[in-house]
């Protein structure tokens, strides 16, 4: 049969995609990129906030046309919201004939005949706590020379905005053999770029090894030929040790990059989401971060509007920011989240006062970042390709500064023929906004 796959949602969900994608493949099936075409159409989904599973259910809705005035004949479900609500899309979501939940989706093949098989709808939603594809084949729908590396799932944290514990089960790290294995397979397949990630990547090894473990897997990857780059995300600030530290400034394939959300720095708002790190501790790991691996980018997540959030925690937040200049950084405003402690909260703050705070945040990270990018000019950095723009004498390139999909980009002028996947030297030469202008450097 010939299926679309529709991914939604965070990078960890992409790799449950390009798994469920390569077992698919294994099986016979083919895959499409027309809704009118498509025999089985597969939704994986999100839920994390309010925004995310609205998009999801107008996916759902969207696709379900196919089913009347194309070829679906199945319409599937996985992921998160299938996980979270599973009881409630039996009822009330007819459109949908097939569930999978996050820890079944190495079952998508054997749901699908089940499905053709009975006539009737399927559910497979298992232990929470399962490892669920991660020695499947895999599908590879990232573009260029990157790929992502899933090396954990679920967490333990519980902090009290948070569902993903509920839907995504406890921290369970992914040996270190099997993610081996994987890597390689993906230098063979002509991956340059690892980025590794999980809902916490900190943690890796603690649950299986007994200690945290992620410098050594860090080191073993390293030694993959053909691989050039390792980027590290959802590093939580509390848990970033000594040897991991060291770690990154001492392997030259690992990107001094670091993705460290903190959500936030009022030491009043910090304690009510149960987070484990006060303003004093941020200050610290920063300090030391910048001390030990002097050229480190840091990129972090806020959340502005929290239950309880007063004018003065906002002020500490912006003072925060400011002093911190954080390289890259994004925000969110709170989303209420059903099941979550922080929903009960009093002292819910209007959506307008949200957004409010998070524009004001945006605008103080714009000028910073605009002040930073100037710093660049006349340096030297190497940069990957990313492609040619069509129609000009330059490309699309990123330096190790940037992750693919959420950061910046440097533009190359050249009349040089270069590949995607050529790593190149380059002289920042101006900027554009958030992104870099460069040329090519011999030196």
């Amino acid at each position: 049969m010939k299926v679309l796959f529709i991914s939604l949602g965070c990078d960890k969900n992409l790799v449950d995609s390009e798994h469920m994608s390569g077992i698919l493949s294994n099986a016979g099936h083919e895959f499409t990129q027309d809704e009118m075409e498509a025999d089985v159409i597969i939704i994986n989904s999100c839920c994390f906030i309010h925004d995310a599973k609205e998009e999801s259910i107008h996916t759902i809705f969207e696709m379900a046309v196919y089913k009347e005035h194309g070829n679906c004949k199945a319409l599937v479900l996985a992921g998160c919201l299938a996980q979270r609500y599973y009881k409630e899309i039996k009822t009330e979501i007819p459109e949908i004939d097939i569930c999978i939940g996050t820890t079944a989706i190495d079952e998508i093949a054997r749901a699908l005949d089940c499905f053709f098989e009975k006539k009737e709808k399927v559910q497979f939603i298992e232990d929470i706590n399962k490892l669920s594809g991660v020695d499947a084949p895999r599908n590879l729908s990232t573009f260029g020379n990157s790929a992502y590396l899933k090396i954990a799932e679920g967490c333990d944290k519980h902090c009290t905005y948070c569902i993903i514990p509920k839907i995504r089960g406890s921290y369970r790290s992914v040996d270190m053999e099997t993610l081996i294995k994987e890597a390689e397979g993906l230098a063979e397949r002509g991956i340059k770029e690892l980025i590794l990630v999980a809902q916490e990547t900190t943690m890796y090894g603690k649950d299986i090894y007994g200690e945290k473990s992620l410098h050594i897997l860090l080191k073993k990857l390293a030694r993959i030929e053909g691989i050039q780059w390792i980027r590290i995300l959802y590093c939580y600030p509390e848990e970033i040790y000594d040897e991991l530290i060291d770690t990154i400034a001492e392997e030259k394939k690992i990107c001094h990059y670091l993705d460290i959300p903190i959500q936030h720095a009022s030491d009043h708002i910090l304690k009510r989401m149960g987070r484990k790190t006060d303003n004093r501790q941020l200050r610290d790991i920063i300090q030391k971060l910048r001390k030990k691996v002097p050229d480190i980018i840091l990129r972090t997540t806020l959340i502005t509007g929290f239950p309880g959030e007063t004018a003065e925690d906002h002020e500490i937040l912006m003072d925060f920011v400011n002093e911190m200049e954080f390289d890259r950084l994004g925000v969110f405003t709170y989303s209420m989240e059903e099941n979550t402690a922080a929903a009960d909260m009093p002292d819910q703050i209007e959506e307008e006062l949200k957004v409010s705070r998070r524009n004001e945040i945006m605008e103080l990270q714009q000028d910073i970042v605009f002040d930073i990018s100037k710093r660049h000019i006349g340096k030297t950095y190497v940069a990957m390709i990313e492609g040619k723009i069509s129609g000009e004498h330059a490309y699309l390139a990123r330096t190790y500064m940037d992750a693919p999909g959420v950061d910046s980009n440097i533009f190359i002028i050249t009349d040089e023929e270069l590949m995607t996947g050529d790593f190149v030297k380059v002289k920042v030469t101006g900027t554009n906004d958030y992104d870099l202008i460069g040329e090519i450097s011999n030196r």
